[in-house]
């Protein structure tokens, strides 16, 4: 068994919860949608089209989720408009197969990669540094060793931040200071994690720099640095996007596409949006799994991504 363990009630509560905003809005429009007719037409799908695109599914997306039923209705000739919400669970949940997200119940660590490095990215205000926290409180419950590395040197306030998260979950915080060089930070906190064989290393990154050839060179030189002690460091760079600013995310995640390689998506703050969809979309645009969502502000509520389960929550009847 991997660190995480199984997904739990309490997990699933939490998701249900979580994603109940979006839930409740898209019922409440399929409710709508439908009412009155016995079976799904051209009008059915029309609202259903506009229904995903209010969700931040995307267009592209939800022309791709709308031509999928279009065929299941020319297929079966006969199609009840009561199945819709089935249908759609259906069609979503084999897109997101198709995007490489996996159903992830667990994570193990490879044994050959210790310290596993992972390198944290994505703009200013998203939640950057509290998801780190919330991965180290996640990694430590599970009884892993956990160096932390504030490389996001350029505001004051992620610097601090982090290290009261390293108080908080009681784990180690490498840190100089603000206006210091990252690729440093980034250089002692490898070395922390290897000389005290710590199973993890979570660097934080600058959320933004003047243009994208800084940040790029900035990553860039971060990764060189790590490599001087582990040779395909970092195994994992997570891009850590704000699930309520919908298409804002969409063009965060184009953005940094373009400047390093994103190996895996944390989706944060879903539980404040009605627009959840945006996981979706973001998934099946840039075929990066979403490796973590949040669904609220506890602690805990960093979960491991299970496509079968989120989809459940999504189209949950409240």
């Amino acid at each position: 068994m991997g660190i995480f363990g199984f997904f739990s009630k309490e997990k699933k509560e939490s998701l249900d919860q979580g994603l109940q905003k979006t839930s409740e809005s898209i019922f409440s429009k399929l409710s709508k949608a439908v009412v009155g007719k016995s079976q799904v037409d051209e009008e059915v799908l029309d609202q259903l089209e506009e229904i995903l695109i209010t969700s931040d599914v995307g267009v592209d997306t939800t022309i791709k989720v709308i031509r999928r039923i279009e065929e299941r209705v020319a297929k079966d000739k006969y199609l009840n408009s009561s199945e819709l919400d089935v249908i759609l669970r259906e069609e979503i949940a084999s897109l997101l197969e198709e995007n490489n997200t996996q159903d992830l119940l667990d994570f193990e660590i490879p044994a050959d990669k210790k310290p596993y490095v992972l390198m944290v990215v994505g703009v200013n205000g998203v939640g950057k540094t509290t998801t780190i926290g919330k991965l180290a409180n996640l990694f430590k419950s599970a009884g892993k060793s956990v160096v932390l590395g504030a490389a996001d040197t350029f505001r004051a306030a992620a610097v601090d931040q982090l290290i009261l998260w390293g108080d908080r979950v009681g784990v180690p915080v490498v840190s100089h200071g603000m206006n210091t060089d990252p690729a440093s930070v980034a250089f002692d906190a490898v070395k922390q994690g290897v000389d005290t064989g710590a199973d993890i290393v979570i660097i934080d990154t600058a959320g933004r720099l003047h243009t994208k050839v800084n940040l790029m060179n900035e990553l860039g030189k971060i990764k060189r640095v790590m490599q001087k002690f582990i040779p395909d460091a970092p195994h994992e760079i997570l891009l850590v996007l704000d699930g309520s600013t919908g298409q804002n995310a969409f063009i965060q995640a184009k953005e940094f596409t373009k400047v390093t390689d994103i190996t895996a998506l944390a989706i944060t703050k879903l539980d404040g949006t009605a627009k959840g969809g945006v996981v979706i979309g973001i998934s099946d645009q840039f075929k990066i799994p979403v490796k973590y969502i949040g669904v609220g502000e506890k602690m805990t509520d960093l979960q491991l991504f299970n496509r079968k389960e989120f989809v459940d929550s999504l189209f949950k009847k409240n």
